[in-house]
Formats: C-alpha cells, sequence, structure tokens
C-alpha cells in the first residue's frame, strides 16, 4: 500500500477527486480509499429494487390531506416535513414487520425511550450530566453522515424548566414506591454547595401525556445540574419522549427525542458522556430506544 503525505491536486481537478475518493477514520488511521457511492448502472438498479421508499410513497400518496396535516403537526416538534417523519416511522414499522400505518402524535413521534423493570429486579435510576461545559457529537456542515467532537459551554441561568412526554405501565410493588423525572441544581452560597431539587412525580399507570416544572430562584450561584430519572419498588414499563431542560431560551437535552438514551461514544469520540448513564441497573432492569405500536 503506497503511503504519503501529501497530495497536490491539479486546479480545476478538485471535484472529481473528491468525488472519486473518500476518507475513512480520520482520528485513529485516516487514509483514503475508493468512493463506494459512485454506483454502477447494475448495483444503482439493485438498491432501487430493494429501497423501501417507493412503497412509503404511495402510502403517503394514499393518506389524503386530512392525514398529511396531522403528520405534519406531528413533525413540528421534532421541526421535520411530514413525510419525512413518515418515512422514519414508516420504514421503522416495517423492518419491526408491524403492518398499516401509524397514528401521527404530537406527544411521541417514532422511536421513543424504554425503562423497563422486571423480576427480580425493583428499581432503575440513570443520569444525565450538564456541567458547564462538555463534549457532543454535532454534525459536519456541508459533510452528510459526517460527525465531529464538539465541546459545549453550557451558561445557565433560570429558570429552569424540565418537561417530559411519558405513558407509565408500572406496578407497585413494595412500600414507598415513585417514578420520578428530576433535576439536581447545585449552587454555591456562602462558601456552602446547595442542592436545589426540581421534580416531576410521574403517575404509575396513565396514558400519554405532558408533564412540567419550572425552578425560578435558588440561593447564590448556579454550578451545574444533572438531571435523571429514578423508578423505586416498581415493575412494568415507562416510555418517554420529548424530554426537555429549557433555560437561557434553550433546550439541552441531549437526545431529546430519544432515538437512542443507551449510546455511547468510543474512539476518537471517548470524551463524550453517554446521553443517559445508568446510575442503578440491576438484573432484569435496562433502558433503551425502541419502536412501538401505540
Amino acid at each position: 500500500m503506497a503511503k504519503v503525505s501529501y497530495t497536490a491536486v491539479v486546479a480545476g481537478q478538485e471535484n472529481l477527486y473528491f468525488n472519486s475518493i473518500k476518507q475513512t477514520d480520520r482520528f485513529v488511521s485516516s487514509r483514503v480509499v475508493v468512493n463506494s457511492t459512485l454506483l454502477s448502472r447494475k448495483k444503482i438498479k439493485g438498491l432501487t429494487a430493494r429501497s423501501l421508499l417507493p412503497t412509503i410513497k404511495d402510502l403517503w400518496n394514499g393518506l389524503g390531506t386530512v392525514a398529511q396535516t396531522a403528520w405534519q403537526n406531528a413533525a413540528s416538534e421534532m421541526s421535520l416535513t411530514g413525510y419525512r417523519l413518515f418515512v422514519q416511522d414508516q420504514t421503522a414499522r416495517i423492518k419491526n414487520s408491524i403492518a398499516g400505518v401509524a397514528t401521527p402524535s404530537l406527544l411521541h413521534q417514532s422511536f421513543v425511550g424504554q425503562l423497563h423493570i422486571a423480576s427480580p429486579a425493583t428499581e432503575l435510576k440513570i443520569e444525565q450530566f450538564h456541567p458547564l461545559s462538555y463534549w457532543v457529537s454535532s454534525p459536519v456542515s456541508g459533510k452528510k453522515g459526517m460527525r465531529e467532537p464538539v465541546i459545549v459551554t453550557e451558561n445557565f441561568a433560570l429558570p429552569l424548566k424540565i418537561s417530559l412526554n411519558y405513558k407509565s405501565e408500572l406496578t407497585s410493588v413494595g412500600a414507598g414506591s415513585f417514578a420520578k423525572f428530576y433535576a439536581v441544581v447545585w449552587s454555591s452560597y456562602q462558601g456552602l454547595d446547595l442542592q436545589n431539587l426540581l421534580s416531576i412525580t410521574i403517575p404509575l399507570s396513565h396514558d400519554w401525556q405532558n408533564l412540567e416544572a419550572t425552578l425560578s430562584t435558588v440561593q447564590g450561584y448556579v454550578v451545574g445540574y444533572n438531571l435523571f430519572f429514578h423508578l423505586y419498588n416498581l415493575q412494568g414499563d415507562l416510555y418517554i419522549d420529548n424530554i426537555k431542560a429549557e433555560h437561557s431560551g434553550q433546550n439541552w437535552v441531549r437526545d431529546t427525542f430519544c432515538k437512542d438514551i443507551n449510546q455511547g461514544f468510543t474512539r476518537a469520540f471517548y470524551q463524550i458522556p453517554k446521553h443517559w448513564v445508568p446510575v442503578i441497573i440491576p438484573s432484569g432492569s435496562w433502558y433503551e430506544s425502541i419502536y412501538k405500536d401505540f
């Protein structure tokens, strides 16, 4: 294999050069390889024959104006078009062998987070960190599918509003059982480190709905905060979507639409924390993002 440290591209040939090759791992063992996105007619014909898009497009065209408007309203929660959300949702249905077309909802779209507890477990607790600064995985502008680690500075300013959409199918299995989504806000006041709790109590059995809570004042100045889901002395399932922690005019929750609540990062992205870190996950309990026909 030839190794080079520098390549001079002939003027006027830049587009041809970058259309013919692509860069692989940019961080560990960087190299260029043939750009496989340039497909032959035979391969293109095979791909289009396997594509789900023609079928999904026909389904979309057969919905009618009222149903398409409902999809558009649901998609606006994710800043998507109605057709794009429909493609995302219908693709997941087909891959999971679920017949028919979903009913669009303003409270959950496509994938949702699932927190599950089964015997012998009776508890589950996960946490999302929000210090002053941390790393996130961010898309690279102009590079489809490429991402890079970016440091975020989260300058905190009250009020803090937390909210979520949820569906609960939980059963109490002991005294003092509860299901909560809450924020612990750390503040410093006259040399003391204070914890300020902003909590939402989740009913054990309820269809999809939205809940929210707001913290307006604390003693001293805010150092940072963390978010938690905590299920105690319970068994069953909690489904979550559209999770928010809003302050300074922005929602700061990572993976707010629960596309992969258990996602971790490795290699060059090792410094990026998981979206939700397990705190208490005994045998029988787990959390993942799923597609479910509600």
